[in-house]
Protein backbone atom coordinates (compact mmCIF):
# COMPACT_ATOMS: atom_id res chain seq x y z
CA UNK A 1 0.00 0.00 0.00
CA UNK A 2 1.62 3.44 -1.24
CA UNK A 3 0.28 6.76 -1.62
CA UNK A 4 1.07 9.95 -2.65
CA UNK A 5 2.32 11.21 0.92
CA UNK A 6 6.29 10.37 1.47
CA UNK A 7 6.31 11.71 5.18
CA UNK A 8 3.74 11.57 8.31
CA UNK A 9 4.22 13.59 10.72
CA UNK A 10 2.96 13.95 14.45
CA UNK A 11 2.06 15.86 17.49
CA UNK A 12 3.30 14.60 20.48
CA UNK A 13 0.84 15.80 23.63
CA UNK A 14 -2.57 14.17 23.05
CA UNK A 15 -1.43 12.63 19.84
CA UNK A 16 0.59 9.72 20.72
CA UNK A 17 0.83 10.51 23.92
CA UNK A 18 -1.68 12.18 26.68
CA UNK A 19 -0.22 14.46 29.20
CA UNK A 20 -2.91 17.14 30.33
CA UNK A 21 -5.43 19.38 28.63
CA UNK A 22 -5.22 23.36 29.06
CA UNK A 23 -7.89 23.54 31.82
CA UNK A 24 -6.27 20.70 33.95
CA UNK A 25 -2.53 22.49 33.97
CA UNK A 26 -2.89 25.22 36.91
CA UNK A 27 -2.42 22.37 39.22
CA UNK A 28 0.62 20.44 37.11
CA UNK A 29 1.64 23.71 37.31
CA UNK A 30 1.76 24.64 40.77
CA UNK A 31 3.71 21.13 41.43
CA UNK A 32 6.15 22.18 38.85
CA UNK A 33 6.74 25.68 40.43
CA UNK A 34 7.27 23.53 44.12
CA UNK A 35 9.59 21.10 42.64
CA UNK A 36 11.51 24.22 41.33
CA UNK A 37 11.78 25.98 44.45
CA UNK A 38 12.67 22.61 46.37
CA UNK A 39 15.72 22.27 44.07
CA UNK A 40 16.79 26.45 44.52
CA UNK A 41 16.33 25.45 47.98
CA UNK A 42 18.36 22.61 47.95
CA UNK A 43 20.94 24.47 46.01
CA UNK A 44 21.88 27.48 48.69
CA UNK A 45 19.56 29.76 47.16
CA UNK A 46 18.00 31.91 49.42
CA UNK A 47 14.82 32.58 47.27
CA UNK A 48 11.48 33.90 48.46
CA UNK A 49 8.44 31.80 47.73
CA UNK A 50 5.24 34.26 48.86
CA UNK A 51 3.37 34.91 45.64
CA UNK A 52 5.75 32.69 43.10
CA UNK A 53 2.13 30.36 42.21
CA UNK A 54 0.22 34.01 41.43
CA UNK A 55 3.41 35.02 39.51
CA UNK A 56 3.75 32.15 37.84
CA UNK A 57 0.17 31.80 36.47
CA UNK A 58 0.81 35.29 34.87
CA UNK A 59 3.44 33.97 33.23
CA UNK A 60 1.05 30.91 31.75
CA UNK A 61 1.17 32.61 28.32
CA UNK A 62 2.56 32.40 25.18
CA UNK A 63 4.07 35.67 23.00
CA UNK A 64 1.57 37.13 20.39
CA UNK A 65 4.23 36.55 17.59
CA UNK A 66 4.95 32.75 18.26
CA UNK A 67 8.16 33.11 19.58
CA UNK A 68 9.59 30.55 21.86
CA UNK A 69 9.23 32.02 25.08
CA UNK A 70 12.22 30.11 26.63
CA UNK A 71 11.19 28.23 30.60
CA UNK A 72 14.48 29.83 31.83
CA UNK A 73 13.71 32.99 31.26
CA UNK A 74 10.69 32.70 32.86
CA UNK A 75 11.88 30.49 36.22
CA UNK A 76 14.14 33.24 36.42
CA UNK A 77 11.73 35.97 36.73
CA UNK A 78 9.10 34.29 38.80
CA UNK A 79 12.03 33.21 41.39
CA UNK A 80 13.48 36.74 41.49
CA UNK A 81 17.05 34.82 40.35
CA UNK A 82 20.12 36.55 38.40
CA UNK A 83 20.83 34.66 35.82
CA UNK A 84 24.54 34.85 35.51
CA UNK A 85 24.71 33.11 39.01
CA UNK A 86 23.33 29.86 37.89
CA UNK A 87 25.89 27.45 36.65
CA UNK A 88 24.43 25.77 32.68
CA UNK A 89 23.76 22.12 35.26
CA UNK A 90 21.73 23.93 37.59
CA UNK A 91 19.58 25.31 35.08
CA UNK A 92 18.80 22.50 33.63
CA UNK A 93 18.68 20.38 36.96
CA UNK A 94 15.79 23.02 38.04
CA UNK A 95 14.45 22.74 34.13
CA UNK A 96 13.90 19.38 34.49
CA UNK A 97 12.49 19.91 38.28
CA UNK A 98 9.61 21.92 36.39
CA UNK A 99 8.86 18.99 33.73
CA UNK A 100 8.82 16.28 36.39
CA UNK A 101 4.74 16.27 37.26
CA UNK A 102 4.45 16.96 33.70
CA UNK A 103 5.70 13.68 32.90
CA UNK A 104 4.36 11.82 35.77
CA UNK A 105 0.84 12.44 33.95
CA UNK A 106 2.26 10.91 30.27
CA UNK A 107 -0.16 8.41 29.27
CA UNK A 108 1.19 6.51 26.04
CA UNK A 109 -1.44 5.52 23.31
CA UNK A 110 -1.10 1.77 22.74
CA UNK A 111 -2.06 2.53 18.88
CA UNK A 112 1.52 5.06 18.75
CA UNK A 113 4.11 2.16 18.39
CA UNK A 114 2.54 0.05 16.09
CA UNK A 115 1.47 2.85 14.01
CA UNK A 116 4.69 4.18 13.65
CA UNK A 117 5.89 0.79 12.86
CA UNK A 118 3.63 0.29 10.29
CA UNK A 119 4.60 4.05 8.62
CA UNK A 120 8.20 2.82 8.46
CA UNK A 121 7.02 -0.30 7.03
CA UNK A 122 5.94 1.18 4.30
CA UNK A 123 8.82 3.00 3.17
CA UNK A 124 7.55 6.32 4.62
CA UNK A 125 9.22 8.76 6.41
CA UNK A 126 7.98 10.04 10.14
CA UNK A 127 8.73 12.93 12.22
CA UNK A 128 7.48 14.15 15.67
CA UNK A 129 6.73 18.12 15.71
CA UNK A 130 5.85 19.41 19.26
CA UNK A 131 5.37 22.30 21.10
CA UNK A 132 6.92 22.13 24.63
CA UNK A 133 5.10 23.68 27.66
CA UNK A 134 6.46 27.21 28.88
CA UNK A 135 9.39 26.41 25.75
CA UNK A 136 11.07 23.60 27.87
CA UNK A 137 14.49 22.83 26.50
CA UNK A 138 14.29 19.58 23.90
CA UNK A 139 16.71 17.10 25.59
CA UNK A 140 14.52 15.87 28.40
CA UNK A 141 11.75 15.79 25.69
CA UNK A 142 13.72 13.56 23.92
CA UNK A 143 14.49 11.68 26.98
CA UNK A 144 10.82 11.42 27.37
CA UNK A 145 10.03 9.94 23.65
CA UNK A 146 13.18 7.48 24.52
CA UNK A 147 10.45 6.50 27.34
CA UNK A 148 8.06 5.31 25.01
CA UNK A 149 10.08 4.15 22.68
CA UNK A 150 9.15 6.61 20.20
CA UNK A 151 12.57 8.14 19.93
CA UNK A 152 13.78 5.26 17.65
CA UNK A 153 10.31 5.09 15.41
CA UNK A 154 11.08 8.20 14.32
CA UNK A 155 13.66 9.83 11.63
CA UNK A 156 13.19 13.38 13.40
CA UNK A 157 12.12 14.79 16.73
CA UNK A 158 11.41 18.90 15.99
CA UNK A 159 10.48 21.06 19.62
CA UNK A 160 9.38 24.48 19.03
CA UNK A 161 12.39 25.35 21.13
CA UNK A 162 14.56 23.39 18.27
CA UNK A 163 12.93 25.66 15.74
CA UNK A 164 12.74 29.12 17.81
CA UNK A 165 8.78 28.95 16.61
CA UNK A 166 5.34 27.34 18.35
CA UNK A 167 3.13 25.56 16.54
CA UNK A 168 1.10 27.00 14.67
CA UNK A 169 4.04 28.84 13.03
CA UNK A 170 4.75 27.88 9.73
CA UNK A 171 8.48 28.15 10.35
CA UNK A 172 8.58 24.54 12.79
CA UNK A 173 6.86 22.96 10.56
CA UNK A 174 9.28 23.65 7.62
CA UNK A 175 12.10 23.32 10.02
CA UNK A 176 10.77 19.43 10.35
CA UNK A 177 10.05 19.39 6.67
CA UNK A 178 14.07 20.19 5.66
CA UNK A 179 15.43 17.81 8.18
CA UNK A 180 13.37 15.00 5.96
CA UNK A 181 14.37 16.68 2.99
CA UNK A 182 10.57 16.24 1.82
CA UNK A 183 8.30 19.04 0.27
CA UNK A 184 5.25 20.25 2.14
CA UNK A 185 3.34 18.74 -0.58
CA UNK A 186 4.17 14.85 -0.12
CA UNK A 187 3.73 15.20 4.14
CA UNK A 188 1.03 15.09 5.88
CA UNK A 189 0.52 16.37 10.11
CA UNK A 190 -1.46 14.48 12.40
CA UNK A 191 -2.15 16.53 15.59
CA UNK A 192 -5.38 16.96 17.87
CA UNK A 193 -5.38 20.82 17.64
CA UNK A 194 -7.37 22.53 14.66
CA UNK A 195 -5.15 25.96 15.07
CA UNK A 196 -1.64 24.30 16.29
CA UNK A 197 -2.04 21.16 14.38
CA UNK A 198 -4.50 21.54 11.36
CA UNK A 199 -4.18 25.43 10.48
CA UNK A 200 -0.53 25.20 11.14
CA UNK A 201 0.16 22.62 9.24
CA UNK A 202 -1.81 23.37 6.01
CA UNK A 203 -0.41 27.21 6.74
CA UNK A 204 2.72 25.16 5.92
CA UNK A 205 1.78 24.01 2.77
CA UNK A 206 1.14 20.50 3.80
CA UNK A 207 -2.07 18.08 4.32
CA UNK A 208 -3.79 17.52 7.72
CA UNK A 209 -5.58 15.00 9.83
CA UNK A 210 -7.16 16.57 13.16
CA UNK A 211 -7.53 13.42 15.89
CA UNK A 212 -10.93 14.25 17.43
CA UNK A 213 -13.19 12.33 20.04
CA UNK A 214 -15.95 15.41 19.21
CA UNK A 215 -17.81 16.64 15.88
CA UNK A 216 -15.00 18.98 15.13
CA UNK A 217 -15.03 18.15 11.36
CA UNK A 218 -18.66 17.28 10.59
CA UNK A 219 -19.33 19.30 7.75
CA UNK A 220 -16.38 20.76 6.51
CA UNK A 221 -15.40 18.70 3.42
CA UNK A 222 -11.58 19.89 3.48
CA UNK A 223 -10.61 18.61 7.47
CA UNK A 224 -9.98 15.01 7.36
CA UNK A 225 -10.85 13.51 11.22
CA UNK A 226 -9.98 10.62 12.63
CA UNK A 227 -11.26 9.57 16.16
CA UNK A 228 -7.92 7.76 16.74
CA UNK A 229 -4.89 6.27 15.34
CA UNK A 230 -6.16 2.97 13.71
CA UNK A 231 -7.52 3.82 10.49
CA UNK A 232 -4.81 6.21 9.85
CA UNK A 233 -3.11 4.06 7.59
CA UNK A 234 -5.78 3.49 5.32
CA UNK A 235 -6.58 7.34 5.03
CA UNK A 236 -2.79 7.59 4.13
CA UNK A 237 -3.54 5.28 1.44
CA UNK A 238 -6.27 7.46 -0.08
CA UNK A 239 -4.69 9.97 -0.28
Amino acid sequence: MRSSIEAVLFDLGNTLVSYYQPVDFPPILERSISAVGDTLHAMGHNIDRKGVNERALRFNRERDDLRVWPLHERLVDIFGLKADLLAPNDLALIMERFLGPIFAVAKVDLDAVPVLTSIRALGLKSAIVSNTPWGSPAKPWRRELDRWGLLAMVDEAVFCVDAGWRKPAAEIFSHALSLLDIAPNQAVFVGDDMRWDVEGARNAGMKAILLSQTDECSGSPTIRCLKDLVPLLQTLANN
